[in-house]
């Protein structure tokens, strides 16, 4: 019979799909734009994404998912389904086997409530792995053997620290500081600084292209459109690298004081491992300019973000199928 593995990397930001011997075959933004009064989805994905903070009072566009955890089940449930079409098409025989990644910091409630999700968007066979598993999977990393890998993990709504060993976590810490606090933080600071309302949008746009957690060797600058909160009027400002360096300096910090938690409360062998080799950084929030040597300053160890840092978790859910069904376990 034909039958499809899939991997989930259900993210707070975006939702990326893998699908065995095809990779990762859809990214889209985890947003749901539906109707208030009808409860109709309008839109799903990229198209929703669009309409955040420009839509009548009777169409929202909702972000199901809050720091990596399900906050309205249903439109999750509806979000689910729509991706696991997309990505599979009509073609299956039999439903998927299906491999979801959540936060390490997840509740028993909170993983039943994505495995009921994911089985009512048509799944036949559920997993669930924790995200800095998957990550360190998708990153390239061996985590069979008996050595100690550090890997950081830093989503949309949390970042997910984790020393790995023998195929599972021996320390780990998920802290709801990540990409979203960066945005929220450069929206305080425009408010603070430049008396300039902007949009989760454009923060992200600013974070994206000039965003700083370390003094870059060249000053970078954009331009930024916003609202002057004085005049009320709209306003175009300059602002500089360095800038965001200080609006982001707070959450930065803190994922580098997550790090350190776990550094302390790791077996003084696996800490030996982990100076040898490193720590691993995956997901966008890494892509933070100068975070990897913020980290390492902090530290002391050698500090690398992984090939592709966006898709290394969904490739990672997506292979942990494969490796459960190389081991014969969860086969019918």
């Amino acid at each position: 019979m034909l039958s499809t593995d899939i991997g989930i990397d259900l993210g707070t930001a975006s939702i990326l799909v893998y699908i065995k011997g095809k990779g990762v075959v859809l990214k889209e933004p985890s947003v749901v734009a539906f109707d208030r009064d009808t409860g109709k989805v309008k839109a799903i994905g990229e198209e929703a994404r669009l309409m955040i903070g420009r839509t009548p009072g009777n169409i929202i566009a909702v972000r199901p998912l809050r720091q990596g955890v399900i906050s309205d089940y249903t439109v999750t449930e509806k979000m689910l389904k729509y991706f696991i079409k997309k990505a599979v098409g009509r073609k299956t025989l039999r439903k998927p086997r299906i491999s979801v990644c959540i936060p390490s910091g997840a509740t028993e409630v909170e993983k039943k409530a994505v495995e009921d999700a994911t089985y009512s968007a048509g799944a036949r066979d559920v997993q669930i792995i924790e995200e800095p598993v998957a990550a360190a999977i998708g990153a390239g990393i061996d985590i069979s053997k008996p050595c100690g890998n550090m890997i950081v993990d830093i989503g949309g709504g949390t970042s997910d620290i984790a020393v790995i060993s023998l195929g599972g976590t021996v320390v780990s810490t998920s802290v709801k500081v990540a990409g979203d606090d960066f945005d929220e933080a450069i929206v305080r600071f425009m408010r603070k600084k430049h008396n300039l309302l902007i949009g989760e949008r454009t923060a992200e746009d600013i974070k994206i292209n000039i965003g700083s957690a370390y003094k870059r060797e060249e000053l970078a600058t954009m331009e930024v459109r916003g609202r002057n909160l004085v005049t009320g009027l709209p306003k175009t400002i300059t602002i500089t690298s360095d800038e965001t360096l200080e609006a982001l300096r707070e959450p930065a910090m803190s994922i580098v004081d997550a790090v350190h938690n776990v550094l302390e409360k790791t077996p003084p062998e696996l800490a030996a491992d982990i100076f040898d080799r490193g720590i691993v950084m995956t997901g966008g929030g890494s892509l933070l300019n100068g975070l990897d040597t913020l980290i390492q300053e902090k530290t002391s160890i050698n500090t690398t973000i992984a090939d592709d840092p966006l898709t290394a978790v969904a490739i990672g859910t997506g292979k942990y199928i494969e490796l459960l069904s190389n081991d014969g376990v969860g086969e019918e």
